[in-house]
């Protein structure tokens, strides 16, 4: 038998029960009584079972007069009456958030059909999808949308909406059997990077496919060019999905300018105003440069792509696929194509100068055209910088003499910045200019010069084939609008023969050659030599004339001064001779006026000592004996030695062999022998005249002493001295 509960414990369990389903029974009255709270971070959804207003319209979701169905009037925070659960049920949604520097995509599911030209729902009122009364009141179409919501946080009823994130999808109580869509969409767009604004200038990114296509399109431009792509010279090319396409024959939308009554579509980014404004969809010739855009990727996406850039040296010529025909500005003459004004389809008349331009690749394109002076080498294996020439090879030549050689060289060529259009014109670009004529102009006409030329030929005239060369292909290039510089011609080289490969024809030649200029330098080093040792001569004998200076110049001033000093002599001799002379006159006639009186006296003595001494010779008896006696008395008291010094021969024979016979009278001849001769000499000496120098007197002396003598033999008696 249990015990009884106690009165308190009754109490307590009655107690307990009514506070555990007091809630409840509150909870279920306020449920019947309609009474509905909607928290403030939330929005409630109203779907209606029954009306007396029938039910929706065929196609329609959402119910805007009463209808039965999802309402299009939304529940905001707090708390709600009416809503009898027998006829109203009420979805708890979240608000619609948008984070900061993000885009919103919105798909609504009701509303009016869009028309074939349509990718996207026109805009309409309806406060940012907010009012969807407003928006089915106001012709909003059902779809995507071209509106997009910004940063922020938006009640909007997700039973019209479906609002797509970066973070979630708001796609309200609605099940659909395509509800995996969303979710796909949201992983597109994020592909895409469609929930951030397109970014172009600094902090882009371009893609890996955007590099590439850059590299691809700048490969002929020097990688050490001055001007250089920086990571923020990008454009933005846009592609627009909704509206009317492009009319036929065009593959660009042109530009939209802004109206005058200021609509503009600000950059794409209002889609309303794009196509209000005639807007086309595809590919636009707008593009966007440095900002941030804020741009539904439904209505339009946008493709990154580097900056036109012409470095310095180039122009770049513009071909325009867009605008209309224009008028051929080339004339008649030149059928290569026509050159048109800009704006116009064609190649552009004015070449881009150096710099960096925003120009859409899909709708312009820039060929790069070098105006400097640049270099083609014709030569296997090696090629320049901007590699216009990797495709070409050494020429291979067949010269008169049989040889077959390949010839490497190099062209120098310039393009005139006011013909590039002209050259892009005929050619397309440098590459097929350089492939499709210089390379095969200069490949025949270096062959018709080896078939008439030597191998010798283009070892040793070189020169003179280069400048031949040189003007030749400049007349020829000159009616392709190219000038060329110069032709550099390298070194032939010799085929290898695999049968031989250590045999080289072309190196055998080099060798003749050498030898052949070592010959010719030996002989210029010989005529060298003896021209050094005439130098060296010349130079020993000036080395000796500076060492002998000094004296040459003391010389030749002591000759001045003995010719200074003989003239001065002359002068004083030529004094002194009239000196003389004067004197001598005088002296002379003094001497002649005492010798007069002196012959006198003398005269007068000689008349008295003539007879003393004829009576001393009377005494002698014979005359020889006092004459020898005489003699040698003046031998002895003579200074004149016995034996002379020196031999005199007086007079000769008559045969003249001087035998000291004199002629005698007659036809004879008389010796006067040894005496006559010492008689001469006493005589003279006597007299004092001097035989050596005096040739006169001797003669005079000579004859005298000889009548002395024949007068003595003559008369047989003493001749008187």
């Amino acid at each position: 038998m249990n015990p009884p509960v106690s009165n308190e414990m009754q109490l307590a369990v009655i107690a307990g029960i009514v506070v555990v389903c007091l809630p409840l029974v509150l909870w279920m009255a306020s449920w019947l009584l309609g009474l509905r709270y909607i928290p403030h971070s939330s929005v409630g959804v109203i779907e209606k079972f029954w009306s007396n207003r029938g039910s929706l319209k065929e196609g329609r979701i959402l119910a805007s007069s009463g209808e039965a169905g999802f309402q299009t009037r939304l529940l905001r925070g707090g708390l709600h009456w009416g809503l009898y659960p027998w006829q109203y049920r009420v979805h708890r949604q979240p608000l619609v958030a948008v984070s900061e520097g993000k885009i919103g995509y919105v798909y609504a599911r009701d509303g009016q059909p869009l028309l074939p030209v349509q990718t996207l729902g026109h805009v309409v009122e309806c406060n940012h999808f907010q009012d969807a009364q407003a928006f089915l009141a106001n012709g909003g179409q059902r779809g995507r949308q071209r509106m997009v919501l910004r940063e922020g946080v938006f009640a909007i009823n997700c039973a019209l909406f479906v609002v797509i994130t970066e973070d979630n999808v708001f796609s309200g109580p609605v099940r659909e059997r395509e509800q995996t869509k969303y979710g796909d969409w949201q992983r597109q767009l994020a592909g895409e990077r469609a929930f951030d604004p397109v970014i172009i200038g600094y902090g882009s990114r371009m893609t890996a496919q955007d590099i590439a296509g850059s590299a691809r399109d700048e490969r002929t431009i020097s990688e050490q060019d001055d001007m250089q792509l920086l990571p923020s010279d990008n454009i933005g090319v846009v592609s627009v999905h909704d509206g009317p396409t492009v009319p036929a024959g065009e593959i660009i939308a042109p530009e939209l300018p802004k109206r005058e009554d200021g609509l503009d579509h600000n950059y794409f980014q209002d889609p309303e105003a794009f196509l209000t404004l005639g807007g086309k969809r595809g590919k636009q010739l707008q593009v966007l440069t440095d900002g941030t855009f804020f741009i539904n990727r439904w209505f339009a996406t946008v493709e990154m792509k580097p900056k036109t850039v012409i470095p310095i040296g180039y122009v770049g010529v513009v071909v325009s696929y867009y605008g209309g025909a224009g008028e051929d500005l080339t004339g008649e003459a030149f059928r290569y194509g026509e050159q048109v004004e800009p704006g116009h389809r064609g190649v552009w008349k004015q070449a881009l100068a150096p710099g960096k331009y925003a120009l859409n690749p899909y709708a312009l394109k820039v060929e790069m055209v070098p105006t400097v002076n640049f270099v083609l080498r014709w030569i296997t294996g090696q090629t320049e910088s901007h590699r216009y020439d990797e495709d070409l090879e050494s020429i291979e030549l067949i010269t008169a003499d049989g040889y077959e050689p390949t010839l490497p060289l190099s062209l120098i060529l310039h393009i005139d910045y006011q013909k590039a259009p002209r050259v892009v014109q005929r050619f397309g670009d440098v590459r097929r200019l350089i492939s499709q004529t210089l390379d095969p102009l200069l490949t025949a006409y270096f062959r018709d010069v080896a078939q008439s030329s030597h191998m010798l030929d283009l070892l040793m005239k070189r020169e003179e084939i280069q400048i031949r060369a040189t003007a030749e292909l400049g007349r020829r290039f000159l009616g392709y609008d190219i000038e060329c510089v110069a032709v550099l011609i390298g070194r032939p080289e010799a085929k290898i023969d695999k049968a031989r490969p250590d045999f080289n024809p072309i190196e055998q030649l080099f060798d003749q050659l050498r030898m052949r200029r070592l010959a010719e330098e030996q002989k210029a080093t010989y005529s060298k030599q003896e021209e050094a040792a005439i130098r060296q001569k010349e130079l020993n004998q000036a080395y000796a004339a500076a060492e002998k200076q000094k004296e040459l110049t003391e010389t030749r001033i002591g000759i001045e001064v003995a010719s200074n000093r003989g003239e001065a002599q002359l002068a004083e001799a030529q004094g002194l001779a009239k000196r003389d002379v004067a004197r001598a006159e005088g002296e002379s006639r003094s001497k002649e006026l005492l010798g007069k009186g002196e012959a006198a006296r003398i005269a007068q003595i000689g008349l008295s000592e003539a007879a003393v001494q004829l009576q001393k010779i009377r005494a002698y008896g014979d005359p020889r004996l006092f004459a020898l006696n005489l003699v040698s008395e003046h031998f002895a008291n003579s200074t004149q030695p016995l034996v002379p010094e020196r031999l005199l021969v007086m007079g000769e024979g008559q045969n003249g062999n001087g035998d000291g016979k004199a002629p005698a009278p007659g036809g004879g001849s008389q010796s006067y022998g040894m005496v006559g001769q010492l008689l001469t000499l006493l005589l003279s000496e006597h007299s004092g005249v001097n035989i050596a120098e005096n040739k006169e007197g001797v003669a005079e002396l000579e004859k005298f002493t000889r009548q002395m003598v024949e007068k003595k033999e003559g008369t047989g008696g003493t001749a008187p001295l």
